[in-house]
C-alpha cells in the first residue's frame, strides 16, 4: 500500500522545520518579554469541555474520538437501528481533539484556580484541530500560538495585546493591518434595529462579509428570520468608519454605547504609544465564535504590501468574560490573542520573508582524506562541539566529490578539509562554500571564525 497522509495534515522537511521553528521562537520571545508564562494542555478535551463554545458553525468542526474497546456495546438497539447519528454520538463519544486553545485553557484555570495567581498571564503553543475543508491557508491539523490574561477587567491589557500582534508579526517582516471592534458595538446594531433575539444570527452572518458580500450576508440573515429591512439597517451601519459617527446612531443603545466607551478608553492607552502596522477600527468585524463579550482582533497581512498575496486572517482573538462561568468559576475575565503559526508561515513563504541563514543547520562539515585523518577529524569534531560549534563529520573517508556533494546539500557554509599535512601540523583548511577561499588556521581561529556566521 503507498503511504499517505490524512487530508488537512503535512509532514515538515528539515528546512520547513528550522523556518517554523523561527515563527515560534520569535513569537515566544514576545511573549516572554511581556511578562507571560507558558502552559501546555492535552491534545484530547472532553466533548462535555468543548461543544456549545465556538457557534453552531464550530460545533460541527470538531473531530470526535470514539471511546475505547467495544464502544457500540452500550447503544441502544432501536438507536442503531435509526441511524440517528446526532443521538447515537453522545454514547459512542465522550472525548474530542482541541478546536483550539482558549476554551482548554478556561477549562485549566477552573482546575488550577488555587494554583494560579490573578492576573494570570499564559502563554500557550501548541497544535489544534478542525474538521474543515482543506484549501490554501486551513489545514484540519495546526499550530495556535495563544496569549491570554485571565483576572482583570482592565482595558490596559487589552493595548498590551495590541502591541505584542504588532512587535511579533514586526519581527518576523509581515506588513500588518491590525483590525479592532467590540462585541458589544455589534450588540449596538441589533439593539439599533430591534433584533437582539437575532444577534448571534446577525453575527454569524457578518462575520462572513468578506467572504460572500453585501447581498448575500442579507440574505443570510433573512434566512435567519432577520426582517430583511433590519438586515439592510445593519449593512448600512457597517459603513461607519469611526466612534463619533457611530455614537450618534446609538442614541438609544445602552450595549452599544458602551462597547464605544470601552473603546475609547482602550485607545487611551494604545495612543501612548507608537506602533509599526497599521491599527484600525472595524465596525464589521464579528469573529463568529460564541465566547467573545467585548474588544475583538483580526489581523491581516496588509494587501498594499503584498498585492497578490491571497490569505485570510493570520492572527485574531478578544476578550471573554464568561468563559469560566461555564466551568463553575464566575466574574473571571480573560483577554487574549492567537497567532496562526501556518498562515503566518504560508505568507511567510509565499513573500520571500524569511531571514537568510535561517534554514542552516551546520556551521562547518569535516571531510577526511583516509581512515587515519578520519579518526583524528572525530577528534576534532569533539573539540569543535565542545565550543559550541555546530559541526558534522562525514561518516565515511570516501571520494571527496562525494563529500563536497553531502555539503552542498546540507547547505553548509564551510568545510573542514583534513588531510595527514593538516592530521601533523594541527593546522586545518577552512574552505568558504560560497565564494571558494580557502584559509589555514588553528582549531581556536576555526572556532572563533564559526562563532560569528
Amino acid at each position: 500500500m503507498k503511504p499517505s497522509i490524512p487530508k488537512g495534515t503535512r509532514d515538515f522537511l528539515p528546512a520547513q522545520v528550522y523556518k517554523r521553528n523561527f515563527i515560534f521562537d520569535t513569537i515566544r520571545s514576545v511573549f516572554k518579554k511581556y511578562g507571560y508564562q507558558p502552559i501546555e494542555t492535552p491534545t484530547m478535551e472532553l466533548l462535555s469541555t468543548l461543544t456549545g463554545k465556538y457557534g453552531e458553525e464550530g460545533d460541527k468542526l470538531l473531530f470526535k474520538v470514539l471511546n475505547n474497546g467495544e464502544f457500540l456495546d452500550d447503544v441502544d438497539d432501536q438507536l442503531l437501528a435509526a441511524k440517528d447519528h446526532k443521538k447515537i454520538l453522545p454514547e459512542i463519544s465522550k472525548r474530542g481533539l482541541r478546536y483550539d486553545l482558549t476554551v482548554p485553557f478556561a477549562r485549566y484555570v477552573v482546575m488550577h484556580q488555587n494554583d494560579i495567581k490573578f492576573p494570570f498571564k499564559r502563554y500557550h503553543i501548541q497544535p489544534v484541530w478542525r474538521a474543515d475543508r482543506p484549501q490554501k491557508g486551513r489545514y484540519q491539523e495546526f499550530y495556535q500560538c495563544d496569549v491570554d490574561v485571565v483576572g482583570s477587567d482592565s482595558l490596559m491589557y487589552e493595548a498590551e495585546l495590541t502591541k505584542i500582534l504588532d512587535e511579533a508579526l514586526h519581527k518576523l517582516n509581515v506588513k500588518s493591518i491590525i483590525k479592532i471592534n467590540n462585541r458589544k458595538i455589534l450588540f449596538g446594531l441589533a439593539e439599533a434595529m430591534g433584533i437582539t433575539d437575532n444577534f448571534m444570527d446577525m453575527t454569524m452572518a457578518i462575520d462572513k462579509l468578506d467572504k460572500i458580500g453585501r447581498e448575500k450576508v442579507i440574505l443570510e440573515m433573512t434566512k435567519r428570520s432577520i426582517p430583511a429591512s433590519a438586515a439592510e439597517g445593519v449593512l448600512d451601519l457597517l459603513s461607519i468608519d469611526n466612534l463619533g459617527d457611530l455614537e450618534s446612531k446609538f442614541q438609544n443603545c445602552p450595549q452599544g454605547l458602551k462597547g464605544i466607551e470601552e473603546l475609547k478608553e482602550f485607545h487611551a492607552y494604545l495612543d501612548l504609544t507608537t506602533s509599526f502596522n497599521k491599527i484600525k477600527f472595524d465596525i464589521s468585524l464579528a469573529r463568529g465564535l460564541n465566547y467573545y463579550t467585548g474588544c475583538i482582533f483580526e489581523v491581516e497581512a496588509d494587501k498594499e504590501f503584498y498585492p497578490t498575496l491571497k490569505m485570510g486572517s493570520i492572527a485574531g482573538g478578544g476578550r471573554y468574560d464568561n468563559l469560566t462561568g461555564v466551568f463553575g468559576l464566575k466574574d473571571v475575565s480573560g483577554v487574549g490573542v492567537s497567532f496562526g503559526a501556518e498562515r503566518i508561515y504560508d505568507v511567510m513563504e509565499e513573500e520571500d520573508l524569511f531571514p537568510i541563514g535561517v534554514e542552516k543547520d551546520l556551521d562547518v562539515l569535516l571531510i577526511a582524506f583516509d581512515d587515519a585523518t578520519h579518526k583524528y577529524s572525530f577528534q576534532v569534531l569533539q573539540t569543535l562541539r565542545g565550543m559550541n560549534i555546530v559541526a558534522d563529520l562525514y561518516p565515511t573517508p570516501t571520494k571527496m566529490k562525494k563529500q563536497m556533494k553531502y555539503a552542498d546539500a546540507r547547505n553548509v557554509p564551510y568545510v573542514l578539509l583534513i588531510g595527514s599535512e593538516e592530521m601533523e601540523s594541527g593546522v586545518l583548511s577552512l574552505k568558504n562554500m560560497v565564494n571558494g577561499e580557502q584559509s589555514k588556521l588553528s582549531i581556536e581561529e576555526i572556532a572563533k571564525k564559526l562563532a560569528t556566521v
